[in-house]
């Protein structure tokens, strides 16, 4: 087997707060209390000890809740963010705690395509300077008139006409402007994309396209993906594996047809039952979730799903001890006590 292009080992991600000054008429007794502990720093524990390999020319989606920490996760990987915790591994070197001078040079194998793409792009620079931006920080143009044939290559390989270097982001669609997003992304002929949900502010019509383009993208440039999504129907299109995310947490890790056909984690199980299909055989038993997820400033002992999970009986361990991803039956993982 292929070293993995991309190790992720014990990442956490955590992030300074201050306790939040609660509201009501009881809040008066206690002002004293919340003073103080409006100055005592609070802990947001963003992402916690995720673990993952992505080999070379896979897709690995990762699913979750809006807040779970997909995109911290994947910023932290690209080194957008600093890690908390842990080590990040690409092509076998760690960049956890590299300078920004020594990680500069990396940077063009590890790009991004990001959810907003009117918010990703510069509106007082033509579509042709924001895409050969990146060929001017990485010096990838011997001259001028190399960079513009290189903006005139990338805009056809993501299905715009040549014209569309000289116009502004505001008259172009959303789904052209991720496409802009995504030429952008390719300018520097990176290994490894992280996806950080690109197609959810785009209309439905257009998300299909924009996944195909990708898949085509990934199969002619040899591209490997992190897919960060809440659309778990887009993602079992796309990945080859699925990473399910909790409160910060993996929960499950699997081949996307097995995690589809059978899901383990009561969580997993959850989110899967509420995806439409069409074929009546396919359909589950709907789960549906008590409560909100906790708050990642005070996230529960043990489980941190324990309170919300269905599962009936549940052991002493569910409230005690956070499970760890261990392998099942299948070549599943599971982060749960009671997965069998």
């Amino acid at each position: 087997m292929t070293e993995p292009l991309v190790q992720i080992r014990g990442v956490s991600k955590h992030f300074h707060a201050k306790v939040p000054w609660p509201r009501g008429e009881r809040v008066a007794p206690h002002l004293r209390v919340w003073r103080a502990l409006s100055r005592m720093p609070a802990t947001l524990r963003a992402v916690e000890d995720v673990s993952l390999d992505i080999q070379p020319g896979e897709t690995l989606g990762l699913v979750g809740e809006s807040g779970c920490g997909k995109s911290t996760l994947g910023r932290t990987v690209l080194r957008l963010l600093d890690p908390t915790r842990g080590e990040i591994r690409f092509e076998g070197q760690d960049i956890s705690r590299l300078s920004q001078a020594a990680l500069r040079p990396m940077r063009r194998h590890m790009q991004i395509i990001f959810q907003d793409p009117y918010a990703s792009l510069n509106p007082r620079m033509t579509i042709g300077a924001a895409i050969g931006e990146p060929l001017d920080i990485h010096r990838l143009a011997a001259s001028r008139d190399a960079r513009a044939e290189r903006v005139r290559e990338l805009l056809g390989k993501v299905g715009l006409p040549a014209d569309a270097a000289n116009r502004y982001p505001h008259e172009f669609s959303g789904g052209q402007r991720q496409r802009v997003g995504i030429a952008r992304a390719l300018a520097v002929q990176p290994k490894f994309i992280v996806c950080d949900e690109p197609i959810s502010a785009l209309d439905v019509s257009i998300q299909a396209q924009i996944v195909n383009l990708l898949q085509d993208l990934q199969r002619a440039e040899g591209l490997t993906y992190l897919f960060i999504s809440h659309d778990l129907k887009i993602v079992q299109h796309i990945a080859d594996r699925v990473a399910v995310m909790y409160l910060g947490r993996v929960v499950e890790l699997a081949p996307a047809a097995a995690l589809y056909r059978a899901p383990r984690h009561p969580y997993s199980q959850a989110l899967l039952s509420a995806v439409p299909v069409t074929d009546p055989r396919q359909r589950r038993d709907r789960v549906i979730l008590q409560g909100d997820v906790p708050s990642p400033l005070r996230p529960p002992s043990g489980c941190a799903f324990h309170p919300r999970c269905p599962v009936k009986d549940k052991p002493k361990a569910c409230f005690e001890d956070v499970p760890k991803l261990r392998v099942l039956a299948g070549g599943s993982q599971a982060a749960c006590h009671v997965a069998e």
